[in-house]
């Protein structure tokens, strides 16, 4: 008999292992994106380069990898993966069947006249009358195991697995976006540091000027207004220095946090944006499809096939559902006769459920897994759409960002000409100071905003990096990278990714 129950239970595994599914068979929807514009793809996509290759100051890449190590946000996605994973895996054991060891005395009384059962002839006379029958049980068994024969429980545990999926791909794009923000807001220090190196050397020039200006009032050879419009440049540039200093300070702040921890002690942001290259250049061509790739993007995909399996197991819902539950082991009325011989004992009960009536609820769970994947699939085509405008945004700002910069700079070029030669002409006594005063004021406005277009050139390029899905590795080989030094171009992109299955 034990033979034939395990026998049993290989043919029921066999069956499991063999059963369909009434899954939906999946197609990844059409990407609801225009013609890709521009060249193709160049040989390496952004997601195959690492941070190290694209941000190659080794501060920098000090940083990142700190807030690598230490960023909470990304701790906590790390563990809703874990989560993630952990329910998974209880979904997945519902595939197996639970086998527990027991134990078991059971104690009844019968009042007298009544029959207690096939094992009377042990039950004990009472002082109160009636009798008491005790039984003693110790096995092994299972108990209301499904045979999934209609791919209920693989459905259900095929959704929980691309639950888990999307899981790892969001913390994905949590990682890559940390990778991003930390090299903006570093720039953007780098930024407030050089804007403090100008502030400073504009405020020394115009202590310098309000100086000469002091000494030619007391020798009588200019006026006081003169003075006074020296004095407010001075002034003026005392409060620009405070207001770039409380920034600076900021901003050092918001860089912290992103680290997770205190910036170590050997950073040094000196020389600011004219420090050295801090981030690399993309070759161009980018197809439409390559934002498949992007992890935010998969991981909404994954929600879809998470979705999509979810019909599979509504479907198996209107099918006969088959359980069973059996032990073995051995049984006595008496304690000390369990494991002596003739005390095997054993049951094996299968149960066979056919829905017949549920007031609908079948075919309303069915309608709502179904309402739930086209959701799923609209949520896939904005992700889709989101990307795209992001990538679109970013290529579009790279376009003007250089014209901007050139221009910009010929600006600041044009704008200390100026205030040199309105200098000299004030100090030969050719002009009056109100046009030194401007030209000054006009050479600092546009270096100001010079480094803000500088800025912002950078963090195009951080952005854009990150809206193609850019790599999340530490180090690849140099024959695969397709690196530049900055000059104008576009991006390429990789191919789309399909998803595991």
């Amino acid at each position: 008999m034990a033979r034939g129950i395990a026998s049993l239970l290989l043919t029921a595994v066999a069956l499991v292992l063999g059963a369909c599914t009434l899954e939906p068979h999946y197609q990844r929807p059409p990407a609801p994106l225009p013609a890709p514009e521009g060249r193709q793809p160049s040989a390496t996509a952004a997601a195959d380069i690492g941070w190290r290759e694209f941000f190659p100051d080794p501060q920098l890449q000090q940083l990142i990898a700190m807030a690598l190590a230490n960023n909470r946000d990304l701790r906590v996605a790390a563990l809703n993966v874990q989560s993630a994973q952990a329910r998974y895996r209880i979904q997945r054991a519902e595939l197996f069947p639970t086998i527990d060891a027991s134990a078991t005395e059971e104690v009844e009384r019968y009042p007298p006249g009544v029959i207690a059962g096939p094992s009377s002839g042990s039950a004990t006379p009472t002082a109160t009358g009636g009798n008491i029958l005790r039984f003693f049980e110790v096995g092994v068994g299972f108990t209301s195991y499904e045979l999934d024969l209609f791919g209920r429980i693989r459905s259900l545990n095929h959704a929980a697995l691309q639950l888990y999926f999307s899981s790892d791909e969001t913390r994905r794009s949590v990682q890559l976006t940390l990778v991003a923000e930390v090299a903006a807001a570093y720039l953007t220090v780098l930024a407030d540091q050089t804007l403090l190196d100008i502030t400073r050397d504009t405020l020394k020039n115009q202590s310098d000027s309000y100086t000469l200006t002091q000494r030619m009032f007391d020798a009588g050879t200019t006026t006081e207004l003169a003075l006074r419009q020296a004095e407010t440049t001075v002034d003026s540039a005392r409060a620009d220095l405070a207001q770039f200093e409380r920034e600076f300070a900021q901003d050092r702040d918001a860089l912290q946090l992103l680290l997770g921890a205190p910036i170590p002690q050997g950073i040094d942001f000196s020389g600011g944006l004219d420090r050295g290259t801090a981030v690399a250049e993309l070759e161009e061509g980018i197809p439409a499809d390559v934002l498949v790739s992007r992890p935010d993007v998969l991981a909404a995909e994954h929600q879809l096939r998470s979705a999509n399996a979810q019909i599979g197991a509504a479907r198996a819902a209107f099918l006969p559902q088959i359980t069973l539950t059996g032990t073995y082991g051995t049984a006595s009325t008496e304690l000390s006769g369990l494991f002596k011989s003739n005390s095997e004992a054993w049951t094996f009960s299968p149960l066979i459920t056919v829905p017949i009536f549920a007031g609908g609820a079948n075919v309303a769970n069915l309608q709502a897994t179904q309402l739930a994947r086209d959701t799923a699939v609209a949520q896939y085509e904005k992700a889709i759409q989101t990307a795209f405008r992001e990538v679109a945004d970013a290529l579009a700002a790279r376009r003007t960002l250089d014209d901007q910069l050139a221009a910009q700079q010929a600006l600041v070029t044009a704008s200390a000409a100026a205030f040199r030669l309105a200098d000299m002409r004030y100090r030969g006594g050719v002009d009056s100071y109100l046009s030194a005063l401007d030209a000054q004021r006009s050479l600092f406005s546009a270096q100001q905003q010079l480094q803000g277009v500088r800025l912002l050139r950078l963090q195009n390029l951080v952005t854009l990096y990150k809206a193609l899905g850019g790599g999340l590795r530490e180090h690849v080989s140099t024959a695969q990278l397709t690196l530049r030094p900055p000059t104008p171009a576009s991006v390429p992109g990789p191919s789309p990714q399909s998803a595991a299955n």
